[in-house]
């Protein structure tokens, strides 16, 4: 039997936050380097759930914020993004993403959101999108399509975005890291796109002191 994880990272998004794609390769690395000792979750964040207004894809704050951090970032990243033309809710492409998880497909329907929306321009917010990205990875569309119509994934949406308030959690992407058998409330936070290496050396100290206790 193999070895449990002796570190957790719950990783807080959206998919309409770059940020939060543009740390999708140092999660990868992370993985790549620490195996099964480490587990990755991620978790629903909605920054602007209904009834908040959307950015204006077009405005100024958000051509500001890309020529200045997103596209430098994508750069050093070796990601290829786009300002997309459109600013979608994401609750339903999160229930979709639920959908693949309880199929077993969680990470390929991740990125391919992420992929669909910051290098397509694709708006995640419509279903027919959703059920296309979910084909594209050999999600069947008719369970998928039932239960986006029944919303019944809405649920565990709510809950993560519910943990993350008790959690004081105002931002995305925010990481809480633990080690085994920790609470989330005693988790290491971290916020916002940092480096493979910044993130490396949590882990690497939370190892420390499992090892040490």
């Amino acid at each position: 039997m193999a070895d449990p994880p002796q570190i957790h990272i719950d990783v807080w998004s959206d998919y309409v936050c770059p940020f939060c794609y543009l740390e999708v390769p140092v999660l990868d690395r992370l993985q790549e380097a620490f195996g099964p000792a480490l587990q990755i979750d991620w978790r629903a964040f909605e920054l602007r759930p209904e009834p908040v207004p959307t950015l204006d894809p077009a405005g100024d704050y958000l051509k500001t914020t890309w020529a200045r951090s997103v596209y430098p970032m994508a750069e050093r990243r070796g990601l290829i993004l786009h300002l997309p033309p459109v600013q979608p809710r994401s609750r339903k492409a999160f229930e979709a993403a639920a959908h693949a998880r309880a199929e077993g497909k969680f990470g390929p329907m991740h990125r391919a959101i992420f992929r669909a929306f910051f290098e397509e321009g694709r708006d995640i917010g419509q279903m027919e999108i959703q059920l296309e990205i979910a084909a594209s990875i050999g999600i069947k569309e008719e369970p998928l399509r039932r239960a986006l119509e029944t919303s019944r994934y809405t649920e565990p949406v709510l809950e993560d975005e519910q943990l993350a308030q008790a959690l004081g959690i105002s931002s995305v992407p925010t990481m809480l890291l633990l080690r085994k058998d920790a609470a989330l409330s005693d988790a290491t936070a971290v916020r916002g796109a940092l480096s493979y290496e910044q993130v490396h050396a949590v882990v690497e100290s939370l190892l420390g002191e499992k090892n040490l206790s």
